[in-house]
């Protein structure tokens, strides 16, 4: 299975990436993960991705789609993998639709995973951290449940930036959904429920690409 995974913050597609991942026994490929292992590698390209990031640059198409294309290359990834967080605008699939052309390797699926805003504000603005650990904490909860600590809600969960993300997000990455329309590779299910409920929709959904 090649699948790549969209959706606006909050709407889960870390959790959903990991259980599809091991349901497909395919790797699941995160830009940051690829930043990060270039950057504490000292690769050439973590090295220009480090001198840009320094500099307070937004790194380049350029270099993500070469971290990406270079992943695909993996020993791990022959059988399939799981992009999440790639591509992030329609430039970025252009080169990855031309990178698994040339291996005649193309995408199986994209599976957009789609809630409403409102729903992702309420999610995300009630999620509390705790400041002795950094561990999230149980929804509804008073203090930390692994150590004790004191709760407090993070920056970025504050409902006015969360707002500001789903605008870029709907900007900058939403139009890679209707490319992918397009393509006839969109695959959409709701992301609203359990985490199992999400899980079972999507394994149910990509079935029917594979069978």
């Amino acid at each position: 299975m090649r699948l790549v995974l969209v959706g606006p913050p909050g709407a889960g597609k870390g959790t959903q990436a990991q259980f599809l991942a091991a349901h497909y026994g395919i790797p699941h490929i995160s830009t940051g993960d690829i930043f990060r292992a270039n950057i504490k590698e000292n690769t050439p390209l973590g090295q220009e991705a480090k001198a840009i990031m320094e500099r307070g640059e937004l790194v380049p198409d350029s270099v993500t789609n070469a971290m990406v294309k270079d992943r695909l290359t993996w020993d791990d990834a022959v059988n399939g993998f799981l992009l999440d967080g790639y591509p992030r605008n329609v430039l970025q699939a252009e080169v990855l639709r031309a990178v698994l052309a040339e291996k005649r390797t193309p995408l199986d699926a994209v599976l957009e995973l789609a809630i409403p805003n409102e729903l992702i504000i309420g999610r995300l603005s009630s999620r509390r951290t705790c400041r002795a650990c950094g561990q999230p904490a149980t929804p509804g909860a008073a203090v930390c449940g692994a150590c004790g600590g004191e709760l407090y809600q993070r920056e970025d969960d504050r409902e006015e930036v969360i707002a500001k993300r789903l605008d870029v997000y709907q900007e900058q990455t939403a139009p890679i959904i209707h490319f992918y329309r397009t393509e006839g590779l969109l695959i959409t299910i709701d992301a609203d429920g359990e985490i199992s409920e999400i899980t079972e929709r999507a394994t149910s959904a990509l079935a029917r690409v594979k069978a």
